[in-house]
């Protein structure tokens, strides 16, 4: 059995992660402790204080008693507003106070894009443009170059969790464009576990989504490869071999 935490804000798409371990199978247990997200407003000032790290750290001993063999901070928007250092320095803060490998969604889109080998992507983010145009840059010193981008400028979690799929897939369609590789969409508040294979049969490219990306990166942190295509081209093909 191995099993992966994950330090998620409130309660908006929570439910996402219960479906995915259903998919990945019955030695994956994903244990989920929720932080307290203080004011639900898509601010740069709010998505900082989101992050700090006396609102994560407590939830790591939770998850240290259950186990848990890596800690994933499943907010990506309050990572990625940290500018990639800042990112960094808050993820390293992590694994010190849990005493285990640690990560963030923002890391883990990075990461997954580097696993299926694509360099351009369209971004399509429920944020406000702003918010947008730091997930771009954070993407871009990543190696990442955004062809195309979409901002639906919401202003809070809660908008966002009640998205129907055909929301979200007007809004990656929107997003897309021809010389993208690959559609990201950020945002863990954003309900996308049951919609993954939709996305990509549309879209007809691999799709990665915030809640997907962060428990793949907690299975990357604990050394775990699991192929679930339900979950998409992220979970079903074989690692780019970097040389």
């Amino acid at each position: 059995m191995t099993a992966l935490g994950l330090l998620y804000p409130g309660h908006f798409a929570e439910d996402d992660y219960p479906r995915i371990e259903q998919l990945l199978g019955s030695d994956i247990r994903v244990d989920l402790v929720h932080t307290d997200p203080g004011e639900d407003v898509r601010r740069v000032g709010t998505l900082l204080e989101t992050g700090l790290l006396e609102r994560l750290v407590p939830g790591t001993e939770r998850l240290r008693l259950a186990g848990a063999e890596a800690v994933v901070w499943a907010c990506d928007g309050a990572g990625f507003v940290r500018g990639p250092q800042g990112a960094h320095e808050q993820v390293r803060e992590l694994a010190l106070a849990a005493g285990m490998p640690a990560s963030s969604t923002s890391f883990g889109f990075v990461h997954a894009a580097a696993e299926i080998g694509v360099r351009r992507v369209a971004v399509a983010a429920t944020y406000p443009e702003d918010i947008t145009d730091l997930f771009v840059d954070f993407l871009r010193a990543g190696g990442i170059e955004t062809v195309a981008a979409r901002s639906a400028g919401a202003g809070t979690a809660a908008e966002v969790a009640g998205w129907s799929e055909a929301e979200v897939l007007a809004l990656a369609r929107e997003a897309d464009a021809p010389s993208a590789e690959a559609v990201l969409l950020p945002d863990t508040a954003l309900h996308t576990a049951a919609h993954i294979p939709a996305l990509e049969k549309d879209l007809g490219k691999p799709v990665l989504t915030a809640n997907q990306v962060s428990v793949w990166e907690a299975l990357r942190l604990a050394d775990r490869r699991v192929n679930a295509p339900a979950l998409g081209a992220l979970f079903t093909r074989e690692p780019i071999v970097q040389v």
